[in-house]
């Protein structure tokens, strides 16, 4: 009972796991992680300001892109602070309502990078498989309603995660892993039968791995052809220009995310190593995907050059 009232009034508190840093080492590994969350900052809030201020960007596909570093934001800031202050503070507690935010928000991030990617490999397909007909089928209503869709799909899906996850009586206070997930919270539970919550988790992941790649296999698939069957060498480079950046970005998000899987199912991985392995994919991500759209976007690099010119002779 005392569980029960302590949940309903927010304030169970719980013991996360820490990395087992020595203690020469925290204060090097606090600054080279901060220096990393603050680059990711800085180059994903560049990228949003770009597309919301520059009107050489307020195009369809920069519409959709605008989501990418607004999701990798809400990632790694979810990921980053917390566990960063609990290496050098050593507090390692977190209260329960906070722990399911972190773990809402890291869900959130894994599927809106996946939909995202898959409405931006739509857009792509349509650009230069359809070209005569883009502006037709991309308007304003159309791309609103792919963002809607794919911010709408993830929301309901990790909301339906959690809510399962949420009915289950906890006895336990120890969180196994240096940040919350719902895998983490569900072993709260006191051995209750959890077997609803793992077939839907299975079902979501297949169905979301499913419909993505199956989005993104058949645009980019598509768009092969239209290279291979086109002569003209300018749209070949144009297809290339466009798409590298997000199949990069995409192959870098699913090598690491099988890369986490694998590492859980290997006992004898020590559990540092573990650890290390499930950040990755919140704190890599985050900062290779504006590296990654400013070198391979042309639109992009040409709209920032601008900015610094224009800035640079306000100066002078």
């Amino acid at each position: 009972m005392a569980n029960i009232v302590l949940n309903q009034t927010f304030s169970y508190e719980l013991k996360i796991a820490r990395f087992d840093i020595p203690p020469s080492a925290e204060y090097p590994i606090f600054i080279i992680g901060m220096l990393i969350y603050l680059f990711s900052i800085v180059s994903n809030l560049t990228i949003l300001l770009l597309i919301a201020t520059q009107k050489s960007l307020h195009k369809p596909m920069f519409y959709i892109l605008f989501s990418l570093p607004l999701n990798d934001l809400i990632g790694i800031t979810a990921m980053f602070p917390r566990m960063l202050i609990d290496i050098v503070t050593k507090e390692n507690t977190v209260y329960y309502p906070t722990c399911v935010l972190q773990g809402f928000l890291l869900h959130m991030f894994g599927g809106g990078t996946l939909f995202v990617l898959a409405a931006m490999s739509f857009d792509r397909y349509l650009a230069i498989c359809k070209p005569l007909r883009y502006h037709a089928i991309m308007s304003p209503l159309t791309v609103a309603g792919l963002l809607a869709l794919a911010w709408g799909m993830d929301f309901a899906i990790v909301l339906v995660l959690f809510l399962l996850q949420a009915r289950v009586r906890r006895c336990r206070s120890f969180i196994y892993n240096v940040y919350c997930s719902n895998f983490s919270l569900l072993n709260l539970s006191c051995g209750e039968d959890i077997t609803v919550n793992n077939i839907y988790g299975l079902f979501v992941t297949a169905y979301m791995q499913i419909i993505t790649i199956g989005v993104q296999l058949f645009s980019y698939g598509q768009i092969l052809l239209t290279c291979v069957f086109n002569k003209q060498s300018n749209a070949k480079a144009k297809a290339l220009n466009t798409c590298l950046a997000q199949i990069i970005v995409f192959l870098i998000y699913e090598f690491i995310a099988m890369f986490t899987i694998l590492s859980n199912r290997f006992p004898d991985v020590p559990a540092n190593a573990r650890r290390a392995v499930g950040i990755l994919i919140y704190c890599v991500v985050p900062v290779v995907n504006p590296i990654i759209y400013g070198m391979k976007t042309k639109d992009i690099r040409v709209a920032f050059l601008h900015v610094v010119r224009k800035n640079k002779s306000s100066l002078t």
